[in-house]
């Protein structure tokens, strides 16, 4: 590799943090042998005794075997499998002579550092696809120089290359001296029609550490020196701490000191359970500073918010009011959803070590780079100065974009000059945590000679509104008359994203609504959808929308086919379609009735994600999304009386369990295009399909998450 590569230097700044150095064996790291599922773990190559560095993503051992760095955070969605096997296939190496290893933070070397909105493979996939290619041509220019011939003459496969005479050279023969050449800016991608890893199952490469209990997660964390915090927070939003009394906490043994910053008091422990016994010790007088809210008063205002329209609507296709003037008939529906936590496995904690040369943080976080910036800001310290290392997560779903953990680790770390790991109970993690806003959605349409004249819809959310372009959003473009409203109501409870956000409560209610309508217009729901994409096809009105009525169309086909939705005789089924994340999902609920009682049997999902990178992991994606999103619309509740939050563990807060979920049949539809998103786009339509399902065998409408409050006035 030439002198001035800025990988090189990059990663040799690296060295002093302990990672990994282009000779030698690499400290810090678990090392995972990407076997196929049916490669005995014998025929990995042995371990190298020289690493030779590449590029920010490559590193070949002299014994031929690779080194892989994932860019990304790894929280459950399988990318510290998938984004090593794009590299490898444009490498062109076997992958069970593979080992992955986590990147460090570097904003330098990589892109784009964040698990989030179901972003990692899409915005990967070229950078990665070349970094592979790059290190493969020189490998097979390196080889060409030697036997004095044209690089075209030259071919590779797992890792050997040969030349028309047999001669042969492997890849860990030739690392050293390939390893000096420059890399080109950009060279030619393989034909997806020759991929040969990309497309098969692989196996998590993390998975013998998690079956085995290896120190993979942020909660595993051990360092010499450290000790444990806990933290009291306000026991209510809007309020503000006026004194603590710490006596009885510091006579618990394990007990060292306690300490305050803002509105919050950390007790600082030699372990785990002497800090959390610390803080159900301390005692503390709160005012209320900020409205007490509660629930109440959070639906109230979201209805109130219905019945306006914004000053500055979010889309304008005709004149809705002119068309509502002339409709045969206006319909109305209004649709609600509470807040909701996140309910990672793994409670929120990071570990911290702040001293006079450096600043180390270490664990589970989506956005290292966020985290990076702000631990600056508080510290007032130079970005150059905080190492962030990303541990596996037990779970993410939007809560790990906001490192609120990782400052307060840092903060009290710099407080007490002393290494410490924070860890939030599953107390602290469901009344201290970020939720998914409250919100709800109203719509209204006119119909004019059997056909949809005019629709629209007004939203009330709390802390936010539609994210990005959701008002383009079907059934856009297939409406001449069309509105979008919303409206942006203030709480002092904290929000954010989570799974899928913002669809994942309005695929319900539109799709709840669009169900609904087409059996007032006494036409098929599957068809009435297909007749809408049709519309906004072949005359599309307004400015553009966001989809390809093409693609919607074929899910919404592939679902309603492997469901035998035309030939359903008394099966009760629900259809819901939804396009989120770049990616087209159509699913099909199967129902029952049992003494009564619904149970959900199965789930048809027809998915075009483009092309599928590791089939296995995909399915992962898919199955997990469709059962998070009919857990939390079935039973997902979560409840404010005067600020301070209703259910703080499992007894008091309804998920899905494991006999309660269904059975689940996917179906890709085949395709080469660049990959789109799967971590969350698969969660929207259960819900809609579910309810429509429901409706099919109880004869009820469901308009409020979650459906188990409605179900209750069944009798």
């Amino acid at each position: 590799m030439t002198k001035n590569n800025p990988y090189t230097n990059s990663r040799r700044d690296f060295l002093k943090w302990g990672m990994a150095s282009g000779a030698g064996l690499v400290v810090g790291f678990n090392f995972i042998g990407c076997q196929s599922d049916t490669a005995p773990v014998e025929i990995m190559k042995a371990m190298p005794s020289v690493w030779n560095e590449f590029d920010a993503y490559i590193k070949i051992g002299d014994t031929g075997l690779v080194s892989i760095f994932s860019q990304n955070p790894e929280i459950g969605q399988n990318i510290k499998t998938s984004m090593p096997m794009i590299v490898a296939e444009e490498l062109d190496v076997a992958w069970r002579d593979v080992i992955v290893e986590q990147a460090p933070l570097n904003t330098d070397w990589y892109e784009r550092q964040v698990a989030g909105g179901s972003q990692s493979i899409r915005q990967g996939w070229t950078t990665l696809r070349q970094a592979g290619a790059k290190v493969r041509h020189i490998l097979l220019k390196t080889a060409a120089q030697k036997w004095g011939i044209n690089i075209e003459d030259c071919k590779v496969k797992d890792g050997v290359i040969s030349n028309p005479t047999g001669e042969q050279l492997s890849y860990g023969e030739i690392a050293a001296e390939a390893s000096q050449q420059t890399l080109p800016e950009e060279v030619e991608l393989k034909d997806p029609k020759e991929f040969k890893i990309i497309g098969q199952s692989k196996k998590n490469v993390d998975l013998n550490g998690i079956v085995t209990g290896q120190p993979l997660f942020g909660y595993d964390i051990k360092k010499e020196g450290m000790v444990h915090a806990c933290v009291m927070r306000p026991p209510a939003f809007g309020m503000e701490l006026v004194a603590f009394d710490d006596t009885a906490a510091k006579t618990i043994n394990g007990v060292i000191e306690t300490v305050k910053f803002g509105d919050k008091v950390a007790v600082i422990a030699e372990n785990t359970w002497a800090a959390m016994k610390g803080k159900k010790a301390l005692t503390a007088e709160w005012k209320q500073v900020e409205k007490a809210e509660d629930s109440a008063y959070h639906s109230e205002q979201l209805m109130l918010h219905l019945s306006k329209k914004a000053d500055e609507p979010r889309r304008v296709d005709g004149d809705v009011d002119i068309a509502f003037a002339e409709a045969d008939e206006v319909i109305e529906r209004i649709y609600e959803a509470p807040f909701l936590p996140h309910n990672c496995m793994e409670p929120m904690n990071f570990y911290a070590n702040v001293t006079e040369d450096k600043v180390e943080l270490e664990g589970p976080i989506q956005t290292p780079a966020w985290q990076q910036d702000r631990v600056s800001k508080i510290l007032d310290r130079e970005k150059s100065d905080i190492n962030v290392k990303m541990t596996r997560m037990g779970g993410g779903f939007g809560r790990r974009l906001y490192g609120d953990f990782g400052d307060e680790a840092a903060e009290i770390s710099s407080l007490i000059n002393k290494p410490v790991k924070l860890l939030f109970t599953r107390e602290d993690d469901m009344t201290a945590g970020t939720y998914r806003p409250a919100s709800a959605y109203r719509f209204k349409v006119g119909i004019k000679d059997g056909e949809i004249s005019a629709y629209h819809l007004t939203e009330a959310f709390y802390n936010g509104m539609m994210f990005g372009q959701m008002p383009s959003n079907f059934p856009c473009g297939a409406i001449t008359n069309y509105r979008v409203d919303c409206h942006n109501i203030k709480s002092n409870i904290t929000t954010g994203a989570w799974r899928a956000p913002y669809a994942n409560f309005l695929a319900f209610a539109e799709q709840a609504f669009l169900d609904e309508l087409s059996g007032i217009l006494d036409k098929d729901p599957v068809e009435f959808r297909l007749e809408l994409l049709d519309k906004a096809k072949s005359d599309p009105v307004g400015e553009k929308y966001n989809y390809d009525a093409d693609k919607f169309a074929s899910v919404i086909k592939l679902a309603a086919e492997k469901s035998g939705w035309y030939n359903r005789g008394n099966k009760h089924l629900g259809f819901c379609a939804y396009y989120s994340h770049n990616t087209y999902v159509a699913e099909v609920a199967e129902v029952e009735l049992s003494e009564g009682e619904p149970i959900i049997k199965k789930i048809y999902c027809a998915v075009d994600c483009g092309i599928v990178i590791n089939p296995k992991a995909a399915l992962n994606q898919i199955e997990g999304g469709i059962i998070d999103g009919i857990g939390h619309a079935m039973y997902g509740d979560f409840s404010f009386a005067k600020g301070q939050p209703q259910s703080d563990n499992y007894n008091k807060y309804r998920l899905i369990r494991m006999m309660e979920a269904p059975e689940i049949e996917t179906h890709f539809v085949e395709s080469y295009n660049d990959p789109t998103g799967l971590g969350e786009p698969t969660l929207p339509p259960a819900g809609g399909a579910i309810a429509n399902a429901l409706f099919s065998a109880t004869g009820k409408r469901f308009y409020k998450q979650p459906f188990v409050k409605e179900m209750s006035l069944l009798g």
